[in-house]
């Protein structure tokens, strides 16, 4: 047996690892330059953008932290984001496993019509979620805890926004899953419910894990949705306090506090992604290996 050159297969590896690392670049410095821009006064940032601040100023941290109410808007949305992504994984999951692994009448039809939600352009929806949300605020009963300015609304709408990328996942995933291991807990007595919670989640856990990183950083970056629903200062999101330091920033000439501030937004998720690292790329994979 001959065997094929490996001239052109090497030269293509080596193009695409040069695009990783110009990538990784182009990723990777303006993260430090933030970075190293935080510790930074106005003079350093402006007429010595690139070099070592004089001294690491932790006072611009402490700023952000307190008298930007960074701290604030970090635990709102550490609030809104924890509810927010544990409605969308209970119910995205739930949904995704009836149409994978259930035949009944409709089935094809719900499911396409969760998954075109994933074309349908967010802004064009803003005028009318606006007007519904507020209109929630009427509804006797639960109206006190709806409407505009509240977490309850922000999780609900958070948990609409992600359920289509999130049943579109998990449905593919849930069908390579073993029908053998499903068909033995019923023999066994296992009711629907219980083969659900007890059985198919834990096998699903790699797919679940990595769709549930991927609603934490895309609903913790949110912006255009607070921002609509949310006027209270004291109930704002991270990237509402951070565009507040922004527009502060222009004002005020505090531009050290404002990187403190972008770097306390980024690094929480950098750390939650390196940690799950291998759980992602398992759960992205895996579907296709079995």
């Amino acid at each position: 047996m001959t065997k094929k050159p490996r001239g052109k297969s090497s030269a293509f590896m080596s193009l695409g690892h040069i695009a990783l690392a110009g990538f990784a670049v182009m990723v990777v410095l303006p993260m430090l330059w933030a970075f190293v821009s935080s510790f930074k006064n106005n003079t350093e940032i402006f007429d010595h953008a690139f070099t070592w601040p004089a001294e690491f100023r932790w006072s611009n941290w402490i700023d952000a932290w307190n008298t930007a109410h960074i701290g604030t808007y970090f635990f709102n949305t550490v609030i809104v984001v924890f509810f927010g992504v544990a409605g969308t994984m209970l119910l995205g999951s739930m949904a995704a496993y009836v149409l994978a692994r259930y035949e009944f009448r409709g089935n094809r039809f719900i499911y396409y019509a969760i998954i075109g939600g994933l074309g349908f352009p967010v802004f064009l929806g803003f005028g009318p979620l606006f007007k519904i949300v507020q209109m929630t605020g009427d509804v006797p009963v639960i109206g006190q805890f709806l409407g505009l300015n509240s977490y309850v609304s922000l999780v609900l709408v958070y948990i609409a926004y992600s359920l289509p990328f999130t049943v579109f996942f998990l449905a593919s995933f849930f069908k390579t899953l073993p029908g053998s291991v499903a068909e033995a807990a019923m023999i066994d007595g296992c009711s629907h419910t219980r083969l659900f919670f007890r059985v198919m989640l834990p096998m699903a856990k790699p797919g679940l894990v990595g769709i549930t990183i991927f609603n934490v950083i895309g609903q913790w970056n949110q912006y255009m949705f607070p921002t609509l629903l949310i006027s209270d200062p004291d109930k704002w999101q991270l990237t509402q306090g951070i565009a507040r330091i922004s527009t502060n920033a222009g004002y005020e000439a505090k531009w050290g506090p404002l990187f403190a501030g972008i770097c306390m937004a980024i690094i929480p998720m950098i750390f939650v992604y390196a940690f799950f690292q291998r759980q992602i790329q398992s759960g992205l994979t895996q579907g296709a290996v079995k």
